[in-house]
């Protein structure tokens, strides 16, 4: 016959790696978060560059339609001055 004694050890060690997993997972989750967050801003910002330089060139409806979904801006004049700071 064979008896077996678990000990504490091997469930102190089985809960310990258990939580560096639930960390290493939270981390890992709040990083891939944080880097979406980040690219949205990039690609918002280069998206109003561009319909501002589009807007430079051909002065047409869409393209204040666009500039003024992503800037929250009403009036074409405010698009138009804000566009300006954008450019210099």
């Amino acid at each position: 016959m064979k008896f077996e004694i678990k000990t504490e050890k091997e469930n102190y060690s089985k809960s310990f790696l258990q939580f560096f997993r639930i960390v290493f997972f939270l981390t890992f989750i709040i990083i891939l978060c944080d880097v979406s967050l980040k690219l949205g801003i990039i690609s918002r910002n280069h998206a109003i560059e561009y319909n501002c330089r589009l807007l430079t060139v051909e002065k047409s409806k869409p393209h204040f339609k666009k500039l003024s979904r992503l800037s929250n801006l009403k009036s074409k004049q405010r698009i138009w001055e804000f566009c300006s700071e954008v450019i210099k």
